[in-house]
Parts: structure tokens; sequence; C-alpha cells
């Protein structure tokens, strides 16, 4: 555990994003082969599914000491992020995260949005466990990192195919970073004095909204992308972050 204090929480927030920006300069730097880009994401997604399992929904059914708690925050969570992707669709941002172009220049706000709602639930996650103990999991922030990276890469590959600036995409991914940053610093704020129920209902919220945003945004862009070799790519990413919430 990393000891912090609560105004740490804003700038966990933004390291745990900062690899958009990162995924972002990896993508403009070097022409990546779309196979390579869906294994990184499958990477990305089993890092994601077990930050979701241990360090969210097992650790919220301890401290609810139950689960039905559990299993409503994971619908709930569920159920809104599948509404605002909807929305976010319709404005231009449904396929955010594909690395082979057809983003076109006036859908930015769609994709800005899609990507703050993609990463608000994990960020504010960050502030949250801060609450908890004024420390903060190394696996659930190595996890929310690692996720990032492949989401910088592929969706930075697709929209500069589709004739978007270098400095238009950094922007892009500097405002998700800030707003990221926010929500971590959200989580912390908000929820400071909330009881342990009100605590795991949150965490699940946010696992039930993880959960299905790789199901309808990650995973089948990696499997489109990377093939049948994606199931060992997320086996891996399953196993590292597993490891480091064992060992982290």
């Amino acid at each position: 555990m990393l000891a912090v204090s609560g105004g740490g929480s804003f700038a966990w927030g933004a390291l745990a994003a900062s690899s958009l920006l990162i995924g972002a300069l990896i993508a403009l730097w070097f022409r990546m082969s779309l196979v390579w880009i869906g294994l990184i994401m499958a990477f990305g997604s089993g890092v994601l599914i077990s930050a979701v399992a241990f360090e969210l929904v097992q650790e919220s059914y301890d401290l609810a000491g139950g689960g039905g708690r559990v299993v409503f925050g994971l619908i709930a969570g569920c159920l809104v992020f599948f509404a605002g992707n909807e929305l976010i669709g319709r404005a231009g941002g449904a396929n955010r995260k594909d690395p082979t172009g057809g983003h076109a220049p006036e859908n930015g706000l769609g994709i800005v949005l899609g990507s703050v709602l993609d990463g608000v639930p994990e960020s504010m996650v960050i502030g949250l466990t801060l609450v908890q103990g004024g420390a903060i999991g190394v696996a659930y922030i190595s996890a929310v990192f690692l996720s990032n990276l492949p989401e910088g890469i592929s969706a930075t590959r697709g929209l500069v195919d589709s004739g978007w600036t270098r400095g238009r995409v950094l922007g892009l991914w500097a405002v998700v970073v800030a707003v990221s940053a926010l929500a971590s610093l959200a989580g912390y704020a908000l929820l400071e004095s909330a009881s342990p129920d009100t605590v795991a209902f949150v965490q699940t919220f946010a696992a039930g909204a993880i959960l299905t945003m790789l199901a309808t945004t990650m995973m089948p862009e990696a499997f489109e992308y990377g093939g049948d070799y994606v199931g060992i790519a997320t086996t891996l990413g399953f196993a590292a972050a597993f490891t480091l919430h064992v060992y982290g």
C-alpha cells in the first residue's frame, strides 16, 4: 500500500490516467500492427477484470458483510454505463476505441465524453480507497494504468487515420486525464464520511460499469484485431494483476 493524504487523490488519479497520453504518444511515434494493438487491449482487459474481482467486488463483499448490496451495485453500475454509452454512441463516440479510423472530425465531443465515461468509475474508486484508510493499493493503480495504455494506443491510431491533427489528439487525452484526476478527488471528497455499506455500493457500482465497458467497447475490438491469441493475452493480464494484488 502507498500512503497518501486526501490531497494526493488528484495526483494519483492523474497518474493512473496518464497512460492514455503515453499510449497516444506511442501511437504517434510508432506504427503498430492491428494484431499487436488487439493483443495489448486484451492484456489490459485481463488486468481490469482481475482488479474488479479482487480489488473491488471481493473487498466490497467483506466490507458490507454480505452479497446483496454488492449484487445491487453491480447491476446499477452496469445499467447506468449501458444507458450512458448508448447516448454517447448517438453523439459519435460509439467506436472511440477503434484503431482503424472512421472517426469523423465532428464527433470529437462524443469521443471525449465516451472516454470520460470509461475512465470516471475507475478513477472515483482511486479516491474512494483513500477514504478507507489513507492508502491506495499498488495493484489497483497499476491495473488502471495498464488498462488505459491500450485505449490510448488504439483510439489515437483511429483518430489520426481519420484526419485528426496530433495537437487535437493530445488535447483530447489531456482533457480526459484532467477529468479522471478530478473524479478521483471527488471520490475522496464526497465519500469521506460515508458508511461501509455506501462505500461497498459505490465500489461495486464502479465494478459493474467497468465490466460493462470491457464487454461492450474494449474486448470486442481486441478480439477483432488480435484473433484467437487474445485469450492468452487476457489471461496473462489477469495473472499479472493478480500477482500485484497478492504481492503488491
